[in-house]
């Protein structure tokens, strides 16, 4: 069940943000896109209906988009398409459709993204700029139409793939999460894990008592592809792609990982994508930017991982560490037992 805060924590909270400067203020309308109480409501929740820690993380996300133009960014395209086109083929992630209740479903090929086709800082313009535009565009046009609001979402990850190579993205990942956690709390209602192989797992048994109670009831690790589950909130044409089939994966061979097409939500060439990359195009046109047709990325300020969150990560570098570890011995026990039967020939 939803958390509900009390009215009089909400109007405490609206009361202490009336001390905010003009540019705060300024900031604060574009964030909230005409929904301020809904907002406010995201950042209580956010740190347990605290109002001074939920007034001081509002401050900082807002002083964060600030500095880093964050109002601006949905008109920096990364160009030229075919680089963008690496970018998506490397960070596996778009929006597959809706579910019943009107909230826009993303998903994330967590096993088979390779984040090797351009710098960490491509990587986190494009997540943001997704963000932004699922804020901006989608949710506040889901809303319109619906007969309630709409303003949070659900992620499907699917964990294809996952070796212990991902060691190496860990650092990418947890600045992606840390930008998510400060900067637009509470905005997934809740997490699917779909495809889960055994070092998910083995992580997931350490990692999951360190996770705060309200993040672990947002999880939900799924039994296979998860199709049936998620033909119980979403109907079968939201469903991500790889989802459709049992044992599919984002990576089979129907819905390999760089395959184009209507259906492969990770590719560019899906209506998702599409409609975000010519939406920034146009914003571009519409400034009169001259930064159209250079390859330059638009950097954000990277911020502190949270104590908590570094904890996590260094708990998953060890588990998968100790995973690899144990192939390697018994890769030497098997190839030991390799030369002992030659031996004996």
């Amino acid at each position: 069940m939803d958390e509900i805060i009390p009215q009089e924590i909400i109007t405490q909270f609206q009361n202490s943000i009336k001390s905010f400067d003009e540019q705060l203020k300024n900031t604060f309308e574009n964030f909230h896109h005409g929904y301020p109480i809904e907002t406010l409501v995201r950042f209580l929740k956010a740190r347990d209906s605290n109002i001074p820690k939920a007034h001081q993380m509002l401050v900082d996300c807002l002083q964060w988009r600030i500095q880093n133009h964050i109002d601006d960014i949905l008109s920096k395209p990364i160009v030229p398409v075919d680089f963008y086109r690496g970018v998506r083929d490397s960070q596996l992630t778009g929006m597959s459709g809706y579910t019943k209740e009107g909230r826009p479903v993303f998903a994330v090929g967590v096993g088979l993204s390779t984040y090797d086709k351009a710098s960490i800082h491509y990587y986190v313009q494009s997540h943001i700029q997704i963000n932004e535009y699922r804020d901006r565009i989608i949710c506040p046009a889901v809303t319109k139409k619906s007969d309630h609001y709409v303003g949070t979402c659900v992620k499907v990850l699917d964990m294809t793939g996952l070796t212990i190579s991902h060691l190496s993205q860990l650092k990418l990942l947890t600045v992606i999460s840390t930008i998510d956690d400060l900067n637009y709390p509470e905005m997934t209602d809740i997490y699917y894990i779909v495809n889960a192989p055994f070092i998910f797992s083995a992580c997931w048994k350490v990692v999951k008592p360190l996770l705060r109670e309200r993040t672990r009831q947002k999880i939900q690790v799924l039994s296979g592809c998860g199709k049936e589950e998620l033909l119980k909130i979403m109907d079968y044409d939201s469903l991500p792609h790889f989802c459709k089939i049992e044992g599919s994966g984002s990576g089979s061979s129907k819905h390999s990982r760089t395959s184009a097409g209507d259906d492969n939500c990770f590719s560019l060439d899906h209506g998702f994508h599409q409609e975000l990359y010519n939406y920034i195009k146009q914003q571009a046109e519409a400034m009169e930017s001259q930064d159209v047709v250079s390859q330059k990325s638009f950097r954000v300020a990277f911020p502190e991982p949270d104590l908590a969150d570094e904890k996590i990560a260094q708990t998953i570098e060890s588990e998968l560490q100790k995973f690899s570890d144990q192939n390697v011995a018994a890769d030497k026990l098997d190839d030991h037992a390799t030369n002992e039967d030659k031996e004996k020939k």
